[in-house]
């Protein structure tokens, strides 16, 4: 059975695992290194030092296979109620529907945490979680082309958002 719950420090190391895969493997970050513990715990607390940030784990059979989590979209002042959203699933992971059940949650809590706009940031191609989102009702309002280059490649950006309250 999945369960669906906050991130506890004890998730880092799988959350990593999750991570550190599409760093390697994929563009879906534009992270280049693995991420070592300690900046992931930084990270976490860094996330979790505002009441109005949500870390989310998926966990099926006691393993964490999912992930999703808000952050500020902007550090500046008038961008305090929009926020970023992201989601990983671990590639080993088959369970159908993962993602829209954590998305769910999230966007549970952000309508809570009064949230007006949330913005989602997507390399592209990447159809399976365009139309994850679009399923939540983004909205693609913009393409950062060729902003990121990884694997001796430039790779295209899609924004996304969705209205809140």
């Amino acid at each position: 059975m999945l369960k669906i719950r906050q991130a506890t420090l004890d998730d880092l190391t799988e959350i990593d695992s999750i991570y550190n895969h599409y760093i390697r493997h994929s563009a879906a970050t534009f992270d280049l290194k693995p991420w070592p513990s300690e900046k992931r715990q930084a990270w976490f607390k860094h996330i979790k030092s505002s009441p109005r940030n949500e870390v989310l784990v998926a966990v099926h059979h006691e393993q964490v296979v999912a992930f999703a989590f808000n952050s500020p979209y902007n550090l500046k002042a008038a961008y305090a109620n929009s926020t970023e959203i992201t989601i990983y699933k671990s590639p080993a992971c088959q369970l159908k529907g993962v993602g829209k059940i954590l998305f769910r949650y999230l966007f549970e809590a952000l309508e809570k945490h009064q949230f007006h706009r949330a913005y989602s940031l997507i390399t592209l191609p990447n159809p399976e979680s365009v139309k994850l989102h679009q399923n939540f009702d983004f909205k693609h309002i913009g393409t950062l082309t060729e902003s990121g280059l990884k694997f001796a490649q430039y790779h295209d950006v899609a924004i996304l958002e969705k209205a809140l309250n």
